[in-house]
């Protein structure tokens, strides 16, 4: 039996935790953002469906993106138990500089038709985190802009070498006047890939008033309002396109790149040098002999070369190989401060977030890149201590485990 009362008033007090009502709405969902997830969520919400589609897209059947993100997933972390971990440090030197993270923000192409603060408010974002932000060649800022943007933060710029030379190394000065100190130089793009979403969208460069699209926009007045409003969209390397993403990205490539003109490219600039597109062990050793700072495993985002290889099951091989020489990068897939922790277990020493910062920007602007931001840090030091590792340095490939979905048929 259960004696039963009525509650006294000095027993419900305790219990009542009424909040005061908010009507900074943008705050409030930021605030209950939680994962990098839960910003998509929100971004796909608010972007018109050809923007989105351009960010959360990739090549063909879009499956290197699903087994990129399927290789974080099918990690198995190795704790160390009783360990004091009352203060982890997430930062150490990339490149010669400290970071006070193991990520920054990669270059992406567009970014002001995501939202329009664009990639201003990523480069600000990223001084106040103290982590490195890159500009694209096809990003819709100029390099003094960013550079004003964000006064003295640490700015990289990210170089599609075009079919006109002069053109491109004349891009690149501009970088190096402006302050930035690490080029980029992106070699897996000897033409675009076949980006369907961008394709059955009808994705046009600047976003086209059809009625797909003016239907599409309703619910997302905001977004158009913002474009409408402001600047029309200008590109680091160009003033204006009129046209389909396809034929700028093939217009912009140059097929004809090779090894020495990465040579070349590295006389030419003052800063570090970093090969972006690195996606085999041979082409890793060979850029390494080329005397580089830095490579980035990666397969563009799976937005070029479908079913290419996973960056990450690539990591530990290329490490093996050329970690004494160079730092190994990594992109592709990060979704969470674990993948970054996984990255670097595995011997990466710096990782590139791209999709998981413009989800942060559709979301909310330059508040939106600080908590997709806030909510990596947290998580990266949280991982940290539940391995129960103190700094970057002591994480080591025993705290993973690779567990195989994908192996390798033996040849033959």
């Amino acid at each position: 039996m259960v004696d039963r009362r009525l509650p006294k008033f000095h027993d419900l007090a305790p219990l009542m935790q009424f909040k005061k009502p908010t009507f900074d709405l943008k705050a409030k969902r930021l605030r209950e953002a939680l994962t990098i997830e839960d910003l998509r969520r929100i971004a796909k919400r608010r972007t018109p469906t050809a923007a989105f589609d351009y960010t959360d897209g990739s090549a063909e059947a879009e499956i290197s993106l699903r087994r990129a993100r399927q290789a974080f997933r099918d990690v198995q972390f190795n704790p160390a138990i009783l360990h004091d971990v009352a203060t982890v440090d997430t930062g150490w030197d990339v490149l010669g500089r400290r970071v006070e993270q193991p990520f920054g923000i990669a270059p992406t192409g567009f970014t002001r038709m995501m939202q329009t603060e664009g990639e201003k408010a990523g480069a600000a974002a990223a001084a106040a985190a103290g982590i490195p932000f890159s500009l694209s060649t096809m990003g819709t800022a100029s390099v003094e802009d960013v550079a004003a943007a964000a006064p003295g933060g640490r700015n990289w710029f990210q170089l599609y070498m075009w079919k006109d030379r002069d053109r491109s190394m004349a891009l690149v000065d501009r970088a190096a006047k402006a302050g930035f100190d690490t080029l980029l130089v992106t070699v897996d793009v000897p033409v675009a890939g076949a980006r369907l979403r961008d394709s059955r969208n009808g994705m046009t460069i600047p976003p086209s008033l059809t009625p797909k699209t003016i239907i599409d926009a309703l619910p997302r007045p905001w977004w158009w309002v913002d474009f409408l409003t402001t600047e029309p969209l200008a590109f680091a390397s160009l003033d204006r396109w009129s046209g389909t993403v396809a034929e700028l990205l093939n217009t912009m490539f140059d097929p004809t790149v090779t090894y020495d003109d990465l040579a070349w490219i590295k006389s030419q600039w003052p800063g570090k040098l970093v090969v972006k597109g690195v996606q085999t062990v041979d082409d890793a050793r060979r850029v390494t002999d080329l005397g580089v700072d830095a490579l980035i495993l990666s397969n563009h985002g799976g937005r070029q070369l479908d079913r290419a290889p996973i960056p990450f099951h690539l990591l530990p091989d290329v490490v093996k190989e050329v970690g004494a020489d160079t730092e190994v990068h990594l992109d592709t897939g990060i979704m969470s401060g674990a993948d970054i922790v996984a990255a670097v277990a595995l011997g990466a020493r710096f990782t590139l977030i791209g999709r998981a910062y413009l989800y942060g920007l559709m979301a909310g602007g330059r508040e939106g890149v600080d908590r997709a931001i806030e909510i990596l840090s947290v998580e990266i030091a949280r991982t940290m201590r539940l391995l129960g590792v103190n700094s970057l340095d002591e994480l080591e490939p025993r705290h993973v485990t690779q567990l195989e979905r994908l192996v390798p048929r033996a040849r033959g």
